[in-house]
């Protein structure tokens, strides 16, 4: 790559973080293309010719959030950590994030268009379920995931969640109770077992 496109790239990613921001904090609807040219320091004619409008940048800022993502919990499930700490971070951070998204990013996500949800299989099938393979396989080895509950049935769960995950119009009914379900996906309804 030469300096050309490692600028180029540089920009776009800027862009892309300018939006991400202004889009978490004020929806959406509120953010006008001179905003996240303000915020990027660049102009809204080259926010429009890396990205020909806001709904395309807008699938590509989330895009980059979801990557920024992953990479964020498999650097912290790659961490020399106990396994319960790493699940503590995992519902902590998860937790802490939900409250500072913007309800129409959540509405975004659940959006069930066919394009949307055919994103959102790929990075189940290519990210979420090797990651979850590895979380399970590691919650085994030490001892905190049973060992009598088999992979398939694990990630038939994960896979049902997943599914419910992508019906549309559950925002609201998801954020008050997001550290509920984070902590009945990995302790159950019994609670923790000693």
């Amino acid at each position: 790559m030469d300096g050309f496109e490692k600028r180029t790239q540089l920009k776009r990613q800027n862009i892309k973080e300018a939006a991400l921001d202004l889009f978490t904090r004020n929806g959406i609807k509120k953010v006008s293309i001179s905003q996240i040219a303000k915020e990027a320091n660049v102009s809204q004619v080259t926010i429009y010719n890396y990205f020909d409008s806001k709904e395309n940048l807008l699938k590509e800022a989330m895009e980059y959030y979801v990557e920024k993502s992953f990479e964020h919990y498999q650097r912290l499930l790659d961490a020399s950590i106990p396994f319960p700490d790493k699940i503590e971070k995992m519902i902590f951070q998860k937790t802490e994030i939900t409250g500072t998204i913007h309800e129409e990013i959540y509405a975004y996500f659940l959006d069930n268009s066919e394009e949307q949800a055919s994103y959102l299989e790929k990075i189940y099938q290519e990210k979420s379920v090797p990651f979850f393979q590895q979380l399970i396989s590691e919650g085994k080895e030490s001892g905190f995931i049973r060992e009598d509950l088999s992979e398939n049935a694990i990630l038939l769960f994960l896979h049902m969640f997943n599914d419910y995950m992508q019906k549309k119009d559950l925002s609201e009914i998801l954020l008050p109770i997001t550290e509920d379900i984070m902590h009945l996906f990995f302790y159950g309804i019994m609670g923790k077992r000693n």
